[in-house]
């Protein structure tokens, strides 16, 4: 039988009572270790995190809790051989997309940290000037950000269990909030590792940092008043969570990203091998194929003016018909695989249901699978389908194939005006990435507002940042990540920002002197 994962909780290992469930490697199907979170006092380990392990966080101030930070980010990159068979194994992804999720979730941790060291020997942040409450300057109100007095859940998605942590937890470690990580069941083993890691170099307070592998049940019950809980995942589960008793009652603070479609847009005045042209071409590949299209932020709508569609067509299918699919293993392979039978089986029924509107322009199964079993590996070529009344498309808005698939459509305009193209973009009801491509400055920039109240970034790529913008996907520190409406109305990171949701804002009404003194 294979190995069983240990939960940290309550500052000390902990194995789950029952059988454990297995994981698997997506593409040899072959077992790799079991995780079970049975029985466990999950109501005593969130009281020692947040009494235990908030209190030795919160005596340090954040250059302090910095420093950990900056341990933390060393330890992992010492370790990052093991995270990158862990995760070809159980993720089944090419080397360049573990990178993606590894060296992302170290980067991240690495930008707060040096955020931290900025923010000095405090031990809470001023929010905004000192503001006159009466005729005399003598007494004023000062708005101030401590940090919270509980804990930070993160229920955390399949796809990215190493950014998935570290993007959430690294704000939080700095803000001096323990965090007790629920990694998704499949890919849980990269995660574990990661904070077993951290925790056996005994790098942060006990209780500051905790992991449960296995079923979420419980985790919920367990929050209580200045508690907070981070969900990442589909928006039937973010329901859920906002119906919990410890949100409606007890007034958990919540953050959210779900669902999202989101879109690419060609604006007009662009031709076929234009610079524009080629760098929408490029992009649109890139995030149909990279962790087989298994991101949150991955192009699904791709809109061109209708004169294009023909060539957009042709140009994105010539460039997947050179994506290699298959055994992570080879280095010939630049595809993996999708994460579990479950996954491919959903892709394939999402395609379904998607082609009853759309046409077929570049067919996935045209990709013979490298070094990989068509009957066992959970691979499937990328797709791109075609959907010429986007109006009526309504599937296509709707739905988010989490897979290599995209769809192209075109939009009318005239004189310039691609108030038919926003329209369409905007059926994704919010989302957390638009990209824009065109050559004319005023163009893109006023594109770029008009989308900015329905989208949480607007990445606009033109000629002159080919080489240097980050990507469509790629979601920086240094900016904000979520999304209104479908896209769950959560924000996380945006450098400084992303310490809001583990701070409390109060206003403190004294004498000058008494601010002065803060």
């Amino acid at each position: 039988m294979t190995q069983l994962l240990s939960n940290f909780l309550g500052g000390r290992w902990q194995a789950g009572n029952g059988g454990g469930t297995p994981l698997f490697d997506p593409t040899l199907g072959t077992e790799l270790v079991r995780v079970d979170a049975t029985g466990l006092d999950l109501a005593a380990g969130f009281a020692f995190a947040r009494e235990q392990g908030r209190a030795a966080l919160q005596r340090l101030t954040y250059r302090e809790r910095a420093s950990m930070l900056a341990a933390a980010v060393k330890l992992l990159q010492a370790n990052r051989d093991a995270y990158y068979d862990i995760a070809t194994a159980n993720s089944g992804t090419v080397k360049n997309d573990s990178a993606v999720d590894i060296d992302g979730g170290i980067f991240t941790l690495g930008n707060y940290t040096k955020l931290g060291e900025s923010l000095g020997d405090r031990r809470f942040l001023l929010d905004g000037e000192m503001t006159r409450l009466g005729k005399e300057d003598l007494f004023q109100s000062q708005h101030v950000l401590t940090p919270t007095r509980g804990i930070a859940l993160f229920i955390n998605a399949f796809n990215f269990p190493s950014w998935g942590l570290w993007e959430k937890a690294a704000p939080a470690l700095l803000s001096g909030v323990p965090v007790i990580v629920k990694p998704a069941t499949t890919t849980a083993w990269l995660t574990q590792r990661m904070v077993r890691d951290v925790v056996e170099a005994g790098i942060f307070p006990p209780g500051a940092l905790s992991v449960v592998c296995g079923s979420s049940a419980g985790l919920m019950d367990a929050l209580q008043p200045f508690d907070m809980v981070s969900f990442t995942g589909s928006a039937e589960t973010a329901a859920v969570i906002r119906s919990h008793p410890a949100v409606t009652q007890r007034s958990v603070r919540v953050n959210i990203e779900a669902d999202s479609v989101n879109s690419a847009l060609l604006l007009p005045g662009e031709a076929a091998g234009s610079a524009a042209f080629d760098l929408l071409t490029r992009e649109v590949v890139r995030e149909m194929t990279v962790k087989s299209g298994q991101k949150c932020t991955a192009i699904r709508r791709v809109f061109v003016p209708e004169a294009l569609y023909g060539p957009v067509a042709e140009a994105i299918a010539a460039r997947l018909a050179k994506t290699v699919v298959g055994n992570p293993r080879n280095e010939t392979v630049r595809m993996g695989a999708l994460v579990n039978r479950a996954q491919l089986a959903s892709v394939r029924e999402g395609l379904a249901h998607l082609q009853t509107q759309a046409e077929l322009l570049h067919d996935g199964r045209a990709h013979a699978l490298v070094d990989a079993d068509p009957a066992v590996a959970c691979c499937v070529g990328p797709t791109l389908l075609g959907a010429r009344d986007a109006d009526n498309a309504d599937r296509i808005h709707d739905l988010e194939v989490f897979g290599p698939v995209a769809t192209l459509m075109p939009y009318r305009h005239s004189a310039g005006d691609i108030a038919h193209a926003l329209a369409l973009v905007r059926r994704g009801q919010g989302s957390l990435v638009a990209s824009l491509y065109g050559s004319d400055p005023a163009a893109l920039a006023a594109t770029a507002l008009e989308l900015a109240d329905s989208h949480g970034r607007v990445h606009v790529i033109s000629p002159d940042v080919a080489q240097l913008h980050t990507g469509h996907g790629n979601v920086m520190p240094q900016s904000l990540h979520g999304g209104p409406g479908r896209a769950g109305g959560g924000e996380e990171l945006g450098g400084i920002r992303a310490l809001n949701f583990y701070h409390r804002r109060s206003a403190v009404q004294a004498s000058t002197a008494v601010l002065a003194a803060l």
